[in-house]
């Protein structure tokens, strides 16, 4: 007789891979959806649907794995909105990201639903131009409660803390997006300007920001592509987050055109992902960018790469260290400029 295999391997892992997919589509259904704004106070499954107009019985089962994913709690048949819930996924929260979240889906189904047939034959002509300024505007407004909704108050924390940083006059916020970053570092000096420098149709978002936090006295914008461009000069801070990977090919022209913008004595930090085990880790950093991954070069850094390219373009003092951010552990060096 035909025995079974005699196995003692634990694939507990394998379908937890899978109901991956079944964990995004309940998330960006209830953000489609706007269920989060129905729980700031419990409700039940048929209130719900009453004021969705939706199918009760599926907006329960919708209700159940939400629950499951410690999304919502649920307490005699009623649907609650968990804290961190609250303040990233109800629409109202001035911190909320579910429309990031969808736009990520919709980038990273673009791609990797096309997997296969990259792998076999590499990416196919990209769909999107990523010379399309409009590309970038929504991206901007899509990061930008993401940014204030906690990375950039930590980040503008721990710049204030750099030596010197109490005698700073001016920075620059480099491929600054919406500007939270700036906004944040120049709220914690009592009189330092800011520039955020990034493409035209982003700048627009900045200023819609910096109008919001009234910054205008302090805080100006600079329209161009930063890679060809002049970004200005006499900083005393240069500021770059999760944007260097655009010029990861030409790192040390970039360097040295930071370096030669700052004063003498002036600061350069960078805020950018730092990959380890031969590129296989930190595990969020390598999956969060496989759609990027899969639609063209290879843009992501390793732990160093940059801390190293800003020695070798003269920077005198380079200090490095691992964040950990919302998203994933992030890599800042802060590199300074002799005197």
């Amino acid at each position: 007789m035909k025995k079974l295999p005699d196995l003692n391997t634990r694939i507990d892992h394998l379908y937890d891979i899978i109901n991956g997919y079944t964990r995004t589509q309940l998330l960006i259904t209830a953000i489609e959806l706007k269920i989060f704004d129905c729980l700031s106070t419990p409700q039940s499954a048929e209130t719900v649907a009453t004021r969705l107009k939706t199918h009760p019985v599926y907006t329960q089962y919708l209700l159940d794995g939400l629950a499951a994913l410690s999304l919502l709690d649920k307490k005699n048949g009623c649907y609650g909105n968990q804290p961190d819930t609250q303040a990233v996924l109800h629409s109202q929260s001035p911190a909320y990201q579910g429309e990031g979240f969808s736009m990520m889906n919709k980038m990273s189904q673009a791609v990797l639903g096309d997997m296969g047939h990259i792998v076999r034959f590499g990416p196919r002509e990209n769909s999107v131009d990523i010379s399309d300024e409009t590309v970038w505007e929504a991206y901007a407004r899509s990061m930008a409660n993401y940014e204030r909704g906690g990375t950039a108050q930590q980040m503008a924390t721990r710049v204030s803390q750099i030596k010197g940083f109490s005698s700073f006059k001016k920075m620059l916020d480099l491929g600054g997006g919406p500007g939270l970053h700036c906004i944040a570092i120049v709220a914690e000096h009592a009189s330092m300007h800011g520039v955020i420098f990034d493409r035209p149709a982003v700048v627009k978002v900045a200023e819609e920001f910096i109008a919001e936090y009234e910054m205008a006295d302090r805080i100006t914008t600079m329209a161009g592509d930063y890679i060809k461009d002049p970004i200005g000069e006499n900083y005393d801070l240069i500021w770059a987050s999760a944007t260097l990977n655009f010029v990861r090919f030409d790192l040390k022209s970039m360097l040295e055109k930071i370096h030669h913008a700052l004063k003498p004595g002036g600061v350069f930090v960078s805020l950018a992902d730092g990959l380890t085990h031969e590129r296989t880790r930190p595990k969020a950093y390598v999956l969060g960018c496989m759609s990027w991954m899969f639609s063209g070069p290879d843009l992501m850094f390793n732990r160093g790469e940059i801390a190293e390219a800003m020695r070798r373009v003269g920077f005198s003092s380079v200090e490095s260290e691992t964040v950990r951010t919302a998203m994933m552990p992030m890599e800042l060096d802060i590199a300074r400029k002799a005197l």
